[in-house]
């Protein structure tokens, strides 16, 4: 049994790691220093378990292809007064393998288990495959 569990979230918006790259360095003044910020409406039940050890992992363009190191959980307040849930990362992005995922609402749970691995040292910088064909390759086991 593990002791942590990751959060999958879709990366709404994006069309590549970089495109999340590029928006994470435009709102990185209004953040901790070292952190990215992403508030969700609802807080993980689980929190100490995220907080363990866990991942957020992103899904973009319904491929799971990277994750930020969860360093806390803050509530904060929205404009409209309602509470919410910001999940404090880590400032680095880490590139996945290319995992197809459906898209769904909001965020769910992801066991270590089912967590895709991180790419290899030295292909972090090698061209994400097009969604469809990722998803042919992984449904395949040629991840």
């Amino acid at each position: 049994m593990t002791d942590h569990i990751h959060i999958l979230k879709l990366c709404v918006g994006a069309d590549s790691v970089e495109d999340l790259l590029d928006w994470q360095r435009s709102q990185r003044a209004r953040w901790p220093k070292g952190c990215a910020v992403h508030v969700t409406r609802m807080w993980p039940k689980r929190a100490d378990e995220v907080l363990a050890g866990g991942s957020l992992y992103w899904v973009i363009k319904s491929v799971v292809l990277a994750r930020q190191r969860i360093v806390g959980l803050e509530q904060v307040t929205g404009e409209d007064g309602i509470s919410r849930c910001a999940i404090v990362l880590d400032a680095e992005v880490t590139r996945t393998q290319a995992v197809p995922r459906r898209p769904f609402q909001g965020w769910r749970y992801l066991d270590p288990k089912d967590a895709p691995p991180d790419l290899l040292p030295g292909r972090e910088a090698e061209e994400t495959l097009p969604p469809g064909l990722a998803e042919a390759m992984a449904e395949f086991g040629l991840r």
